[in-house]
């Protein structure tokens, strides 16, 4: 067994983000994932470009390796005959249309769950099977307004933002992940699956965390800190004579190392300073005081002597001094797939780490139809 998920065979019907996320996930453990897409068009996310390669757009390549791709139209009866025979013997379904659409098909839960009762049915939504909101569409950045994610992230002063990066897909595509992980523990149990109901807000209102714990103990408003943090202080980005550094002064010990280190100990033993809840409540005094301190040198000399003094930082790096980055290139975290028409292309790897069974690459993004002949037994028209 040199694959955690080797003998699990994923049907993925779903398509932009949140779903195939959860299925390169899988693919990545060794799952077999078979991605059925529209004929002649295939995921939307393929024409998601610039930039793209051979033809194929960089945001499809980055969600869909490790995977085998189809073309069905599963409202033509032929075709969806086809699917049935598929997921009849299949471990898992992942889908991600607005509730109903697959029941009014014949192709919902408790229809499969008649085929094959051992299947676990993933369904990935805007806001879940049920409620007054299930039949609204999906789409991470409303789901980001909507999770309270944007009223506090941004400047103190500024305009709510979401993140830089599609969150509420990416916690969606994970907790599907782990629901799935969960459901065949029990599977392997009792033989039997289930129901999964995974919601795009729901998974972001959960990445609330401690936030969300403020609000519902106070019953206070929670409020943008910019780059701060609203329960630790210091624990934020200070610019310094060239950029910029973030400061984790997690606990008083720490916060007393940084003030020997920034020359001023007294701030240490300030009445105003000397402990987290009263330096929570001082901010305002104290933060234009570190700022001041922290101008007076480089980033890098700042990173080095904070480093030696054991408090956490770090510096703001680009997306691409990431990929430069000695620790991320130590950890072969950039994986390179030789694609069929693109040769040799280059994704972001897997944080998952398994010793006995580790995730790698498989197989590179197919192209759309790639394998019909090899899972269907016909040749596709979208390859001829």
């Amino acid at each position: 067994m040199d694959a955690a998920l080797s003998d699990v065979v994923v049907v993925d019907l779903s398509r932009v983000f949140a779903g195939p996320f959860c299925t390169m996930m899988l693919g990545d453990m060794g799952a077999t994932v078979i991605k059925v897409e529209q004929p002649g068009k295939g995921d939307d996310t393929r024409s998601y470009g610039p930039p793209y390669i051979a033809g194929e757009a960089a945001y499809y390549l980055g969600l869909n390796r490790n995977k085998y791709s189809i073309t069905l139209d599963f409202s033509k009866p032929e075709d969806k005959e086809q699917l049935l025979a598929l997921l009849k013997t299949a471990t898992v379904l992942v889908e991600n249309f607005r509730p109903g659409t697959l029941d009014r098909q014949g192709l919902g839960y408790e229809d499969l769950r008649a085929l094959n009762p051992g299947l676990i049915y993933c369904s990935i939504s805007g806001y879940g099977k049920d409620g007054p909101y299930a039949s609204r569409p999906g789409y991470d950045f409303v789901a980001q307004a909507e999770s309270g994610l944007m009223a506090v992230t941004g400047e103190v002063e500024g305009e709510p933002q979401r993140l830089g990066t599609p969150i509420a897909d990416i916690s969606a595509g994970m907790y599907a992940t782990i629901s799935i992980l969960a459901a065949l523990h029990v599977r392997d149990q009792t033989g039997k699956g289930q129901y999964i109901d995974i919601s795009l807000v729901e998974s972001a209102i959960s990445l609330l965390g401690n936030v969300s714990a403020n609000h519902l103990i106070s019953g206070e408003e929670a409020k943008r800190y910019g780059n701060a943090h609203p329960n630790i202080v210091p624990y934020q980005a200070f610019q310094t004579r060239n950029g910029y550094v973030v400061v984790a002064a997690g606990n008083d010990r720490l916060y007393q190392s940084l003030c020997r280190l920034l020359g001023r100990e007294e701030l240490a033993t300030d009445p105003r300073f000397a402990t987290n809840p009263l330096r929570v409540q001082h901010r305002a005094e104290l933060i234009p005081i570190l700022q001041d301190l922290f101008r007076q040198r480089d980033t890098d000399d700042w990173l080095a002597a904070m480093r030696a003094a054991g408090i956490p930082c770090g510096s703001i790096n680009s997306v691409s001094q990431v990929f430069r980055d000695p620790q991320v290139q130590f950890r072969h975290f950039v994986w390179e797939a030789q694609h069929p028409t693109a040769g040799t292309i280059k994704l972001s790897g897997s944080p998952i780490r398994l010793s006995e069974t580790p995730t790698r690459l498989y197989k590179a993004p197919p192209l759309l139809g790639e394998d019909n002949e090899k899972i269907l037994g016909e040749k596709s028209s979208d390859q001829l």
